[in-house]
């Protein structure tokens, strides 16, 4: 169905590393995010006050600040979009990793909150009401989630989103709260023992933890992590298939600056008896493809011996070589 929305509301929508088209994947999952979240946090708050039922009131409660953080999706899809300027020339992107940090601290405060009342609940504990057609309405609101999560990840992995995988997350996390609050409404119908209360605290336990990850995510991000050892792997295999003389490869460091905007630079060991010129064609080359094929904007250094900028011996060897070469 995701797929269906994508090709209807999305024009290109298969150039998935043009920005506009990934600022369009991001507020479409803001909109469709924002009218599910409403439409369950309006359906739980009605059965969960009809049931008195804490758990699912404080459901429906996260539920509606997920609609702000779809709102915040759609901002900080709109804001990472914008082009390099003079203040930020490496774009905008990190604006996403910014926008997942604050949605983390909405899923945060919300297992604060929740905490805060289930405790009250079990303290106080009231009667819960059941009826078929509340535990119908719930079965499908969790249907409703478990979807949210698929096309949100599903969108996360294609443009390469923590906005959108953070969502996810906080979906499913959504699916299986709701699933037990069913589960445990069922069983206090049965015992005299406020597992309402009780379920509102393992609830509230599960969104702060998926807080706690999610901030955990965007502050790697922002600070700056070692690379993606499957993306050093496919730069390797690039250099590795490579038709030219290449001996070694050392030094690779990769930045991020938001999804699809990744800067690297690398060593590249090549046979000491060729030209400057020679070497220049070949790593200009390779830079090129390594841009053609993983979008990565690359420098490559030359080197001509192993480890010769760590070792001066090395260094004084090739020297005069390198000097009468370039003559």
């Amino acid at each position: 169905m995701i797929k269906l929305i994508i090709r209807k509301f999305i024009k290109n929508h298969e150039n998935v590393s043009d920005g506009n088209v990934r600022k369009s994947y991001g507020i479409l999952s803001g909109v469709l995010g924002i009218i599910c979240n409403i439409i369950l946090f309006a359906v739980k708050l009605i059965t969960g006050l009809f049931m008195n039922s804490i758990a699912i009131i404080s459901d429906a409660f996260n539920n509606l600040t997920d609609s702000g953080s779809s709102l915040i999706t759609i901002f900080g899809a709109n804001l990472s979009s914008k082009p390099p300027d003079k203040e930020h020339p490496y774009g905008h992107g990190r604006y996403e990793y910014i926008a997942s940090l604050i949605v983390s601290f909405i899923i945060f405060g919300v297992g604060i909150e929740l905490f805060r009342s289930s405790l009250s609940k079990i303290v106080h504990p009231e009667k819960v009401e059941l009826t078929a057609l509340s535990l119908i309405i719930l079965a499908c609101s969790v249907l409703l989630k478990l979807w949210m999560y698929v096309y949100n990840r599903y969108i996360g992995n294609l443009i390469n989103s923590s906005m959108n995988r953070a969502t996810a997350k906080d979906s499913l996390n959504d699916a299986i709260a709701t699933t037990g609050v069913i589960l445990g409404t069922i069983i206090g119908v049965f015992v005299n023992f406020p597992v309402d209360g009780i379920l509102g605290l393992v609830i509230s336990g599960l969104i702060m933890y998926t807080g706690f990850i999610t901030a955990k995510d965007s502050v790697d991000f922002l600070l700056g992590m070692s690379p993606d050892p499957e993306l050093m792997n496919r730069i390797q295999l690039i250099v590795d298939n490579y038709n030219e003389p290449i001996n070694y490869v050392h030094d690779l460091k990769i930045h991020d600056y938001g999804p699809g905007r990744q800067m690297a630079s690398m060593h590249v060991v090549v046979p000491p008896q060729m030209t400057v010129a020679e070497a220049h064609y070949i790593v200009h080359d390779l830079e090129l493809k390594i841009e053609e094929e993983l979008g990565i904007d690359i420098v490559i250094h030359i080197d001509p011996a192993k480890d010769i900028d760590e070792n001066p011996e090395i260094y004084k060897k090739h020297k005069p070589k390198l000097y009468k070469q370039t003559r």
